[in-house]
């Protein structure tokens, strides 16, 4: 059963318009009488079926509504060096179907690209639109939020999570033995640290520590930027997902 996240009101009756109307009757061809699932990202998932199809919009009449059950049990920001080309779609995309809640892009002192106001805001608003998709997908009860660029210091500064770990291409705890901890505490929020592909300065990596961050490796080979993260969320989901 398809599902869509909306921003307009889910009532008894529901008229949708725009991209998810055209995506549900020129790409999808669903008829009436066929079922989808709406949701209103804050966690509850609507049973609707389609009462009538155009090209401009789509009727439904709500069946029911159920809380999400997709959604995993501690949440996980992660805090990635911006990369260069496309690599941070393809992070955002595998993660959000992983379960991530949130995104941050940001900018290290080894970022190779470079990005103005404008173009930055460009970038994340398609990042916005990437993880909305890959929620659908992923039948997720929320869609996870990306943030705008911002330095690295200064976004770090703003973390709220409970427990923070940095994955270091030179060595750390292994991250299997700092879960176990975690799990133990029952950990609710958790942020990684994700260094740019020429890896962290030292200060970077002090600057993480100070701020409370456990410094993690993940293993004995070294993973491209867009891997890593992909790898800790989901052993940190094995793990903490419970």
């Amino acid at each position: 059963m398809p599902k869509f996240f909306v921003n307009e009101p889910i009532e008894e009756c529901t008229v949708l318009s725009g991209e998810t109307a055209a995506h549900i009757a020129k790409s999808l061809r669903m008829k009436p009488g066929e079922e989808v699932v709406l949701c209103d990202g804050k966690g509850y998932d609507y049973a609707c079926v389609i009462e009538s199809v155009s090209k401009s919009q789509v009727e439904l009449k709500l069946a029911f509504k159920t809380p999400s059950e997709s959604e995993p049990a501690v949440r996980v920001e992660i805090f990635q060096g911006l990369p260069k080309g496309d690599k941070m779609a393809e992070v955002v995309r595998k993660c959000t179907e992983l379960g991530v809640s949130a995104f941050h892009p940001v900018v290290m002192q080894r970022s190779v690209m470079k990005l103005d106001q404008k173009s930055a805001e460009k970038k994340v608003a398609r990042l916005k639109k990437i993880a909305a998709e890959a929620a659908g997908q992923a039948r997720r009860g929320i869609v996870p939020e990306v943030y705008a660029v911002e330095p690295y210091e200064k976004a770090l500064e703003k973390n709220t999570c409970e427990k923070t770990i940095l994955f270091y291409e030179n060595g750390g705890r292994p991250l299997k033995e700092i879960l176990e901890v975690y799990s133990a505490q029952q950990v609710e929020s958790l942020a990684l640290i994700i260094g740019p592909e020429g890896g962290f300065e030292s200060a970077e990596v002090d600057f993480a520590k100070a701020h409370g961050a456990e410094v993690a490796t993940l293993g004995k080979r070294i993973l491209r930027t867009e891997t890593a993260p992909v790898a800790a969320s989901a052993n940190v989901f094995y793990e903490l997902d419970k």
